[in-house]
């Protein structure tokens, strides 16, 4: 696969580009229970500083996690998908040949509350050698919508510096570009539908609203870099170890 004329033309545009029906329904259905199952096993795990991090304030009266880290390389499931040849040659159509998943991670956004996250620039977390060798391949694995909390975008604003980013001092693991800089952009939702995936820029403005509808709203974010780059400065700890070289 190969992006078209017209989502090539999108991609440089924008920063971001949706491509349907890339994964089966039934691919989605097998990750799903297989995060679901690993979840509960986490959650189980964790301890109060943990939940923290991992847990959804969103949704009153229950524990969900809002978040897991590293699916690719801790859930075979989740690297079958990461590994299947769809999604890598649209990902090496943009970066190019040779690529490498950095790091990887699931967003549960649960129905009735799962929480926003605020506008952000994965390249200001990640800290890339290259900032244009890294595209984040977000796989709906639910249908995506602007009820429950697809993605929004600032179209356009990968061609913008890599900003520094600000967290509450409650949360924080929850980087964010500034006010005064994210409201000079107007946001543009992207809705994906179950195996479609949304395919972006890291430098480009992006953000999602909460979950206000009765269904979920899972996704796996897949951060694909070039195998010459590398997370040189990144804002968090990132385990390079649990790096999967795909082609």
């Amino acid at each position: 696969m190969r992006l078209t004329e017209q989502q090539r033309a999108a991609w440089d545009a924008t920063g971001h580009v949706t491509v349907p029906h890339i994964f089966s329904h039934a691919e989605c259905d097998a990750a799903v229970a297989d995060i679901s199952a690993w979840g509960e096993a986490f959650l189980a795990g964790l301890n109060e500083q943990e939940r923290a991090w991992y847990v959804d304030r969103g949704v009153a009266g229950a524990a969900v996690l809002r978040k897991l880290d590293n699916p690719v390389f801790h859930r075979p499931v989740l690297r079958a998908l990461a590994q299947n040849p769809r999604l890598v040659d649209l990902v090496e159509d943009i970066i190019g040949r040779g690529v490498t998943v950095y790091f990887s991670q699931i967003f549960f956004k649960p129905p009735g509350g799962g929480g926003p996250k605020p506008v952000h620039q994965d390249n200001y977390y990640f800290g890339p050698r290259d900032p244009d060798g890294v595209v984040t391949a977000w796989v709906a694995l639910d249908d995506a919508t602007v009820e429950n909390g697809c993605l929004h975008f600032a179209d356009g604003s990968h061609r913008e510096a890599v900003h520094p980013h600000v967290a509450p001092p409650e949360e924080p693991f929850n980087l964010q570009v500034p006010q005064e800089i994210a409201r000079r952009f107007a946001m543009t939702p992207a809705p994906v539908a179950k195996g479609g995936v949304s395919f972006h820029h890291g430098t480009v403005f992006h953000q999602s609203a909460d979950n206000r509808s009765a269904h979920w709203r899972r996704a796996c974010a897949i951060h694909y870099i070039a195998n010459a780059n590398d997370f040189a400065n990144p804002a968090l700890p990132y385990d390079a170890s649990a790096a999967i070289r795909i082609s």
